[in-house]
């Protein structure tokens, strides 16, 4: 719905088209008032120079002022050539403030008044006393119809102020709303993460407890006796086996610890994670986040790494670590020899699982021959140490 002060806009635009119009139609339709030849062409040129005026008001291309005078101008001289013409005139008591300022908008009205009295009055210049007199009396109606326009436009602009002023307030309102449930998402992020890493390092205690507790010290145990009795090829392939499945456990327990983040932030880390075997790349203005989030894009940097060289058997490998208004993204791309859909291995599995804990998100894409890209997304969740 248009507002109001948009409703006087148009009319400022198009009222005064219809109201020449008007004018002519009854000038032209009513022919009580007889007009010499040589009035008539002044007329015609005057409405047409009425009409080229208004059209250039349309296209803005003069001011405001010098469109109100020359339009008051022409209403004048064609209200004294036919009274009827004063219907054109009629604009001039709304649109004065308009385009005027103060004190040359009562100027134009008193001028607005003098043309309407006098077409009243039944032309210009009076004939004799008595239109001289009923010229006087319009004069003085029509005075009080510019007191009465003057307050219906304090009113509407009153209206039109008040009406800015709420959607204003609204639009402030709105604002201050949106920056909220911002502030509120990030808020929820962080309590998830921090939720969750609660459970996560307990479990992640426990479990590099248990590895290094039972599996660690059995295989020990294993290659202890086996090396006592190393007499026969079987032997040995088993000692080599539990030598390997022991390395793997003492990886594992690793991986739950990450020692890497334990004195630097996570592109320092990344950087010697990738040193020999790919390009990092950092953007953005790298700042410490939150403990879980770092170790999270730490761990799917070291799978994908992994997964680069023993299985995709990748000759170049690019890491890149960016840092966002609201968001970490982390792009491990490879030349490798791809696939046509992920697999269902714990690899891409687990990288997809640790990112979704902390509330982000893993993309997979990759086809036979032309590599594999693998691209995590978290919330920037600042750390506050």
């Amino acid at each position: 719905m248009a507002t109001i002060q948009e409703q006087w806009e148009r009319f400022y635009r198009w009222g005064p088209f219809g109201l020449l119009a008007l004018g002519t139609f009854l000038a032209l339709l009513i022919r009580e008032v007889v007009m010499t030849p040589a009035q008539e062409r002044a007329a015609a040129t005057l409405l047409i120079t009425a009409l080229v005026l208004q059209t250039l008001h349309l296209t803005e291309k003069i001011p405001g002022h010098v469109y109100y005078w020359t339009r008051t101008g022409l209403a004048f001289t064609l209200s004294w050539l036919n009274p009827f013409f004063c219907i054109y005139a009629v604009v001039g008591y709304f649109d004065a403030q308009h385009y005027l300022t103060r004190r040359w908008a009562m100027t134009g009205l008193l001028i607005t008044a003098v043309t309407m009295a006098g077409a009243q009055a039944g032309g210009l210049p009076p004939d004799d006393p008595t239109e001289a007199a009923a010229l006087g009396g319009l004069f003085a109606l029509n005075c009080g119809l510019i007191v009465i326009f003057g307050r219906m436009a304090e009113r509407e602009e009153k209206q039109s102020l008040v009406q800015a002023e709420t959607i204003d307030e609204l639009e402030r309102t709105n604002a201050r709303l949106e920056q909220a449930l911002a502030e509120n998402a990030g808020l929820q992020a962080q309590l998830l993460v921090q939720a969750r890493e609660a459970g996560i390092s307990d479990e992640r205690r426990r479990l590099a407890a248990e590895i290094h507790d039972t599996i660690a010290q059995g295989l020990t145990g294993i290659i202890t006796q086996l090396q006592a009795a190393e007499d026969s090829e079987h032997v040995r392939r088993a000692t080599a086996l539990a030598r390997e499945s022991l390395r793997e456990a003492r990886r594992s327990v690793q991986d739950l610890a990450p020692t890497h983040l334990e004195h630097d932030m996570l592109p320092e880390a990344l950087k010697k994670i990738t040193d020999g075997r790919a390009h990092l790349t950092v953007t953005g203005t790298a700042e410490p986040l939150h403990g879980e989030l770092e170790a999270t894009l730490l761990r799917i940097a070291q799978e994908a790494l992994t997964n680069a060289e023993r299985h995709a058997r990748a000759d170049r490998i690019g890491v890149t670590l960016s840092y966002m208004d609201d968001e970490v993204t982390l792009d491990i791309r490879d030349d490798g020899r791809g696939f046509t859909r992920p697999s269902s291995g714990f690899g891409l599995t687990a990288m997809r699982e640790r990112a979704e804990r902390v509330a982000g998100t893993l993309e997979i894409e990759s086809e036979p021959g032309r590599g594999t890209a693998v691209s995590a997304r978290v919330p920037l969740i600042r750390q506050y140490r």
